[in-house]
């Protein structure tokens, strides 16, 4: 299992919200070209970047400043979302740079979007299981769709996504540790690499999520940002290698 550092954009600056709240907004920096540089400079093997303005607005909102994020970085890969709902979004943010498209509001809601963009794209779309109990939230967490999270997995898996991001949105950005439960179940219930989200509050956490199977990558926010979690000592606890230190 791999430790990725995430980079929540809003307004331009670095964010973290509280159960994807914007009304619960905690602000971790004003550069994020330099805050992506960090987590490079640090040893990450890669990185994910969320447009939370694109999120709420339906469309991508941060795009040129994304781009500059990923040239920064380079050649390190560079998972992105937020907004992503239409096929002109997608190849705009792969175009910037960015390695996987994250897609969830419409991969959600429609089956034929999601399958032809995974034929158009292959191993380049990760789609984002948001989860409210056992049910997908869409639309900027704003909504609840009719979907499970195993039928939206489940789908990624048949249409051949890269991989499923899981994120527990009632954990997220509070602290309160990942839902290792759920997060076992879905692993269980496709053979998808996934990704897990949402309450990472220390490595305690990382280490219980790394002892799943089919857990390929663990997201990374507010616990990196607080220093809860030092990710030179993850890095080098969770994937077992040297990394740079913390003054790097």
């Amino acid at each position: 299992m791999i430790v990725i550092p995430a980079v929540d954009l809003r307004e331009g600056r670095c964010v973290r919200l509280r159960q994807g709240r914007a009304d619960a907004e905690t602000v971790f920096g004003e550069d994020p070209v330099a805050m992506a540089g960090r987590w490079a400079a640090l040893g990450a093997r890669r990185l994910h970047v969320v447009d939370l303005d694109g999120a709420f607005a339906g469309a991508p909102r941060q795009t040129a400043l994304v781009e500059k994020m990923i040239a920064a970085v380079a050649p390190l890969p560079v998972s992105v979302g937020g907004g992503l709902r239409d096929e002109a979004a997608v190849e705009a943010i792969l175009a910037a740079g960015a390695r996987w498209a994250v897609v969830g509001t419409r991969a959600a809601l429609d089956a034929r979007f999601l399958r032809e963009g995974a034929r158009r794209w292959p191993d380049r779309l990760i789609v984002a299981v948001d989860a409210r109990g056992d049910r997908v939230a869409v639309r900027g967490w704003t909504e609840e769709s009719a979907e499970t999270i195993v039928d939206v997995a489940r789908r990624a898996r048949d249409a051949g996504a890269a991989a499923v991001l899981y994120t527990d949105v009632g954990r997220d950005g509070t602290g309160l540790g990942p839902n290792t439960e759920a997060t076992a179940a879905l692993a269980r219930a496709v053979d998808l690499p996934v990704l897990a989200s949402g309450g990472v509050s220390g490595l305690g956490d990382l280490l219980a999520l790394a002892a799943i199977d089919g857990v390929a990558g663990a997201v990374v926010g507010r616990a990196l940002y607080t220093g809860a979690i030092a990710l030179p000592e993850a890095l080098a606890t969770i994937e077992g290698r040297e990394s740079c230190s913390p003054s790097a």
